[in-house]
């Protein structure tokens, strides 16, 4: 077994609570601006100082208290992402009570489930359609006491409620809340089975951001550091970096939909932001798209190949010689400058998680314009565990372990964690919780591999390795995501369990379509008409021959199959988190995987790896 530790660079003492780290902030800058908030759509940003978001959050605090919430009950909140999820998220807290995130997408089964397994007392939620939804299982809930509903104005009856409460009753419980005390139950979005409810403590994000604040200070506590949040609060991920805003010095604002967020961020002007592949995927396709044809597209082309080698120079002793940094600023006029102003204009750092990023992209966006420090975590793992960090990238690493964090890579290739950070058990799952906790170490169930630099590189899920009816063993990860490069591709399923060669199911992405087609000389076509088209399928083989490339010919594609639908939350073949819910896919999909083969599945024993 194979290890490497990092150590932590801020000890959490036992007092500590996110609590703290709000009245810390409000200690060191007070007046200062803490969140930018909008009131409508389109308004301007408001600022909001750490001293009057403290005020906020202990007013509706009081309100929970005086509707009967106790320390250690458990609160939801079902939203977009918005202002007030921040304001509720601290509120609770401070009344020394455990939040409880829903997707604001989630549907009445999932939303009762947690519901009832969390016992939660009482929900908050944005609009009228997440209450109805929830009525749907009320009956099924005889814990939940309320619903309310933030477009009913929920935040000021709560302030109402708590307006003869004294004050001294929340900072009783606010200041009783300890390191090691119940923060929030983050239940994992289910790409298989049953969502899981995840304990993270107090102290578990407490560990993280303290030390991010003081080991990233190029993101947290640079001057006039911002950031926008678009992803879904109710994901670790996002939960994570609120926190760390405040642990920081950075300015905090919400973007509640993502069809706008080209313009928030334009107005908002972030200098660091936090998403998944998935939006780096659509910002570099959707740029290349726009100079599809002709002289735009040889600049395009040229220029993308200069941020790459621009990039790769950046990791060399001598850095990039003066021809390359004269190839760079000309094209940095011509591509980059406007593709960083799309960006709002001051973005200079990224980071990227829940999914492999590529090098191809991370090369792109540290040579054009920003870079993307490319991580690693787990909802157990209360979000990073490892990451890249300002001046140690290597590009195609999900970085080294995070401070006060070890890693180690078990004999069959599993990655295992140790740390602060880690999760204190699944929620009413005392059997899974000691089949994932083992002698102290995690078991994250995927697998990855250690470079020279200590860095992490996540190869593959140890579910979801397939092994050909030859008996190789085959990780569908590299070849997915290099096909997903592609602006007409939106999903794909690499498939093969004991079939006798690697195949793939594709989805094409519908906002890319059309301009690729004008681009090439085809009028405009629907999914269903272009997933036949053999220009289209001559381009696809393209694809799958240069993400071939990246394996061996026993690992290789050898035939797809062009689905007539997209994967999509909505229809169920996506988690909230963007992945892809590989068992639902292959189980709804199992005829038109037989046909891809020209036979069933012949079921006999798994074949033995090699």
């Amino acid at each position: 077994m194979t290890l490497v530790s990092s150590p932590a660079l801020v000890k959490v003492p036992e007092g500590t609570s996110i609590n703290t780290i709000l009245t810390d902030r409000v200690a060191r800058s007070g007046d200062e601006t803490l969140i930018e908030r909008r009131e409508t759509p389109a308004g301007p940003w408001i600022p909001v100082t750490a001293s009057q978001f403290e005020d906020e959050v202990l007013a509706v605090a009081r309100g929970l208290v005086a509707r009967g919430i106790e320390a250690g009950d458990r609160v939801a909140i079902m939203s977009r992402t918005r202002y007030e999820w921040t304001l509720l998220d601290f509120a609770i807290w401070a009344a020394g009570a455990v939040a409880v995130p829903v997707y604001e997408t989630s549907s009445a089964e999932q939303v009762r489930w947690i519901l009832s397994d969390a016992d939660v007392r009482l929900i908050v939620v944005e609009s009228h359609a997440h209450a109805e939804t929830v009525q749907q299982v009320r009956t099924a809930l005889p814990g939940l006491e309320d619903i309310l509903v933030l477009d009913d104005g929920a935040v000021l009856d709560l302030r109402r409620a708590g307006t003869n409460l004294s004050a001294g009753i929340v900072a009783e419980r606010r200041s009783a809340v300890r390191r090691d005390d119940l923060a929030t139950v983050i239940y994992t979005s289910g790409s298989t089975g049953r969502p899981k409810g995840v304990e993270l403590t107090h102290g578990n994000f407490a560990h993280l951001t303290m030390n991010a604040a003081v080991g990233i200070p190029e993101l947290l506590q640079a001057e006039n550091a911002r950031t926008l949040l678009f992803l879904p609060l109710a994901h670790v991920f996002a939960r994570f970096v609120e926190v760390a805003t405040i642990a920081g010095q950075a300015v905090l604002g919400h973007a509640p939909d993502i069809k706008n967020l080209v313009g928030d961020l334009g107005s908002f002007r972030p200098t660091y932001l936090l998403a998944v592949p998935r939006v780096f995927e659509k910002v570099y396709n959707s740029a290349e798209q726009k100079a599809s044809s002709g002289l735009k597209a040889k600049i395009f082309a040229w220029s993308a190949r200069v941020a790459e080698d621009y990039s790769r120079a950046l990791d060399t002793p001598s850095g990039p010689d003066a021809l390359l940094k004269a190839k760079h600023a000309i094209a940095d006029r011509l591509v980059f400058s406007k593709l960083k102003a799309t960006m709002g204009g001051q973005l200079s750092w990224a980071v990227s998680g829940g999914a492999p990023l590529g090098e191809r992209l991370g090369h792109f966006f540290r040579g054009a314009c920003v870079t993307i420090l490319e991580g690693y975590g787990l909802t157990e793992t209360t979000a990073p565990t490892s990451v890249n960090l300002p001046g140690k990238i290597v590009v195609g690493s999900v970085g080294p372990a995070f401070f006060g964090t070890d890693i180690a890579i078990a004999d069959d290739g599993e990655v295992l964690l140790r740390g602060p950070h880690i999760f204190r058990g699944y929620r009413n799952q005392p059997g899974l919780t000691a089949e994932a906790l083992v002698d102290g170490w995690f078991r994250t169930g995927d697998l990855g591999r250690l470079d020279e630099h200590g860095h992490l590189h996540i190869t593959g899920r140890k579910k979801e390795i397939i092994v050909t009816a030859g008996g190789k063993n085959v990780a569908p990860a590299v070849l997915e995501d290099r096909m997903r490069a592609h602006p007409i591709v939106s999903q794909v399923v690499v498939v093969g369990d004991q079939r006798p060669f690697i195949g793939a199911l594709v989805t094409l992405d519908a906002e890319m379509l059309p301009g690729w087609c004008a681009a090439n000389g085809l009028p405009a076509l629907t999914v269903a008409e272009a997933r036949v088209h053999p220009k289209v399928l001559a381009e696809l083989d393209k694809v799958v021959a240069q993400a071939n490339e990246a394996v061996s010919k026993a690992e290789s594609i050898r035939k797809i199959t062009v689905l007539d639908l997209d994967f999509t939350e909505a229809n169920g073949y996506l988690t909230p988190s963007i992945k892809v819910k590989r068992g639902k896919v292959v189980a709804d999909f199992a005829d038109t995987i037989d046909a891809l083969y020209g036979a069933p599945l012949a079921r006999t024993e798994p074949a033995t790896s090699r």
